[in-house]
């Protein structure tokens, strides 16, 4: 971009967990799909990473937003408040004024009217001035490099935060598309229920979400690759008294060890 360029062009994928921005076929904003805002006044503390650190940290006067879920906006205000915060992440070099923005954003191939038109007006919001929309699964296919205008099909499989797009993709558009509000977010809050009904122990989302990384697959039996024991610590929902808990997930079992703080 040079000096006298006032328009910029960027591609967002506007996820439920992370938020991705590219810039000169770059990735310039990789972050947490999270704000933080003052309760009074509805100002911007923090986003992305810094906004993460601070979920469910936070004291009565600030409150940590998710403002995607399933896929989709569930809260206008803290999605434009984020996009506006991701955006200014991204290196404009030097200009004396604010470039205009021409932005892709990825949708789920499943959205609704109403939800297409929630995440243009977020967009818009956010200084886009030129705002075009693309389901995901066609935007993973031509970024793994698939001819998509070629007479074959192709399917592709998208799993997310709080949606898994699958479609099939064949001379230039989707042939066949099924958008499943089941993703990453559910085996989190399915680890955080187990770790409650079986250990009576509870375990916040950002720990649920490192066991899910750390230890998670889809197969029952990982052979040789199985990953290293993974510790975890958490208060115990039923005791009165103050106990540490230290847990070792194994392969496939917990293995449970407690000791009396001292």
């Amino acid at each position: 971009m040079g000096f006298f360029s006032f328009v910029q062009e960027i591609a967002m994928d506007l996820g439920t967990a992370n938020t991705i921005i590219i810039s000169d076929d770059k990735i310039v904003v990789d972050e947490p799909s999270v704000v933080a805002l003052d309760r009074r006044t509805d100002k911007m503390i923090a986003v992305g990473e810094k906004a993460k650190m601070m979920y469910e940290k936070t004291h009565d006067s600030i409150r940590t937003i998710r403002p995607l879920r399933d896929g989709v906006i569930a809260d206008f205000t803290a999605c434009e408040q984020m996009m506006r915060g991701l955006i200014r992440m991204v290196h404009t070099g030097s200009r004396l004024f604010s470039p205009s923005l021409r932005m892709v954003i990825g949708v789920p191939s499943g959205s609704t009217e109403v939800e297409l038109r929630a995440v243009r007006d977020s967009a818009e919001h956010a200084d886009g001035r030129d705002v075009y929309l693309i389901f995901e699964p066609m935007a993973a296919a031509i970024g793994i490099g698939i001819d998509v205008e070629a007479p074959e099909g192709n399917m592709i499989v998208d799993i997310g935060g709080g949606s898994t797009e699958i479609a099939v993709i064949s001379l230039g558009g989707i042939v066949s598309n099924n958008s499943i509000r089941v993703a990453g977010d559910d085996l989190t809050s399915d680890i955080q229920e187990y770790m409650s009904r079986q250990h009576n122990v509870k375990v916040s989302e950002r720990m649920a979400e490192r066991i899910k990384i750390h230890v998670g697959s889809a197969l029952t039996d990982l052979g040789e690759e199985a990953p290293e024991d993974y510790i975890v610590h958490g208060p115990n929902r039923i005791l009165l008294f103050r106990w540490k808990f230290r847990f070792v997930i194994k392969r496939s079992h917990i293995v449970l060890t407690r000791q009396l703080l001292r």
